[in-house]
């Protein structure tokens, strides 16, 4: 038999698959992922629908077993390695006025934190600062990893697979997803709003529905081509018994799931918001995720992304808009949870994949560096800060050492919140970093 897929020549998919070595609904949708890439030969519908069964979508909202009914994980990534001295800023430390003459915010213009002396919030974090004092935002201090990589590729993946020996690997949410799912029940269990599912959502055989816009999580056809619309519908309403194992029958099956998928989530994101969101892009992802949210998908992990912050030069423009950004649409979340019922079963992590260097460049910026502030929120998180501030003067290479293992807050989310065993994704249990009250 043909192994290679001729739409008018050989077999169908579904034959193919079968010849393969089994038909089950894991094994169609890791080759559903390379019929996505052959867009000239592949039926617009098994398109499409592939892209929703990614996540291989049954849209069953039953409780599953090992997970917190109801809890969800917002992952926000900062990416470009977010200026950690100029974001939870040493006002106190006379070392840090002297390393950077340049880009030092004055004491006057940071942000005072409750109960704290010495240590400010960024001029633009007043969002932030107001998250904290309702005791709905933690700051985890000095957050990295052993023999610090300061390659953005390379160190985003250390934080994506938890795996610092730099051999690449599985995500941490994916493979932390994937311990407990029974293969009937997984669901929308990870989206990720961007034009790429990120690899921390990657498992074995799990992956996320990723977007950027949900009214493009649909059948392409729809509207455009009246017989192969014809020909769709008639597929997805012929019912077929779960334990079928006839090819056809499984595809019927899968096809609707990622009808009803998609159909789902395109209804929950053009639903109202409660309250005024901003204008960012960071926003717009987070005010999708709210909308779902209070829809009950089946979601678990959502995950989205604020990209810009490689500030070599010209940094404190570019910095205070970010932060800017950061801030409003981090309040206007929660504040839409509040408004909506939903904000006590939703925790947030935003983190960068390093800091920057203590010192100034002479560009008016700063290089790569290592350990950084990451931001947890929600009403279980630790309020205030975490940790104790790295030193300016203690430093290894001219770089802030470490105190927090990131994994460490990994395993507080997984298995504090998210109720996983962290092992999984992790390797082994890491003490807690304390990001959680008793939850």
């Amino acid at each position: 038999m043909c192994k290679h897929y001729h739409p008018q020549t050989c077999d169908t998919p579904a034959e193919r698959l079968y010849a393969e070595g089994g038909f089950t609904r894991r094994r169609f949708v890791t080759h559903g992922l390379s019929l996505l890439s052959a867009a000239a030969t592949v039926p617009a519908f098994l398109m499409r629908a592939g892209d929703a069964m990614a996540a291989d979508t049954t849209m069953r909202l039953s409780s599953v077993p090992g997970a917190a009914d109801g809890r969800v994980l917002v992952v926000v990534q900062l990416s470009g390695g977010n200026d950690g001295l100029n974001t939870v800023v040493p006002i106190g430390d006379d070392a840090y006025a002297k390393a950077r003459p340049g880009l030092r915010h004055a004491a006057n213009e940071v942000l005072e934190l409750p109960g704290v002396d010495g240590i400010g919030l960024h001029p633009a974090l007043g969002p932030i600062q107001e998250l904290m004092q309702a005791g709905l935002c933690g700051v985890v201090q000095g957050v990295g990893y052993p023999n610090p990589n300061r390659s953005h590729f390379a160190s985003m993946d250390i934080w994506h697979t938890a795996d610092i020996s730099g051999q690449g690997g599985r995500g941490w949410i994916g493979q932390s997803l994937e311990s407990r799912m029974p293969e009937t029940n997984a669901g929308l269990d990870c989206l990720s709003i961007g034009n790429a599912a990120p690899l921390a959502t990657l498992g074995r055989e799990q992956r996320p529905v990723s977007f950027e816009q949900a009214e493009l999580f649909r059948f392409a056809a729809r509207g455009q081509d009246a017989p192969v619309s014809t020909t769709y519908d008639a597929i997805n309403h012929t019912a077929t018994a779960a334990d079928d194992e006839d090819p056809l029958a499984f595809v019927q099956r899968t096809a609707l799931d990622a009808q009803v998928a998609s159909e789902r989530v395109r209804k929950a994101v053009a639903g109202q918001s409660k309250t005024k969101w901003p204008g960012s892009g960071l926003a717009k992802q987070l005010q999708m995720v709210a909308r779902m949210i209070r829809a009950e998908l089946p979601t678990r992990v959502y995950y989205v992304t604020l990209g810009g912050f490689d500030t070599h030069s010209n940094q404190k423009a570019n910095h205070q808009r970010l932060m800017t950004q950061f801030g409003e649409a981090m309040k206007a979340f929660y504040d839409e949870l509040d408004a909506t019922g939903d904000r006590s079963r939703v925790v947030s992590l935003a983190f960068s994949e390093f800091g920057r260097r203590v010192r100034q460049n002479a560009s008016a910026g700063t290089d790569h560096g290592c350990a950084g502030p990451s931001f947890v929120f929600g009403d279980a998180v630790t309020p205030g800060l975490i940790g104790q501030h790295p030193s300016l003067t203690d430093l290894d290479n001219g770089d802030l050492k470490f105190g927090i293992d990131f994994r460490s807050v990994y395993t507080d989310l997984l298995e504090g919140w998210l109720k996983l065993d962290p092992t999984a994704a992790l390797g082994k249990r890491y003490p807690t970093a304390g990001v959680l009250k008793a939850v």
